[in-house]
């Protein structure tokens, strides 16, 4: 299965994403060497961010990234 890479844009003041393909990988090592490159030599705005993701195909990518996920809860231990 491939490595997508994707930037994922999260509107100001909404949980509303869209999502734009960059590229794709079959090996994790290159995806993750290429999205540290683009994050090093690329300024994105504010709200984006590059992500990369495992699925069989790229629809299922795309899904999986814009799927609505609750914040995680802190517990008392872990502040």
């Amino acid at each position: 299965m491939p490595y997508y890479i994707y930037i994922v844009s999260t509107s100001a003041g909404t949980t509303r994403k869209t999502v734009a393909h960059v590229s794709e990988y079959a090996n994790f090592k290159l995806a993750k060497t290429e999205v540290r490159r683009l994050r090093a030599e690329t300024t994105l705005e504010d709200g984006q961010s590059y992500r990369i993701m495992f699925a069989e195909e790229r629809a299922e990518a795309e899904k999986r990234l814009l799927e609505h996920r609750e914040e995680p809860i802190a517990r008392e231990w872990e502040k």
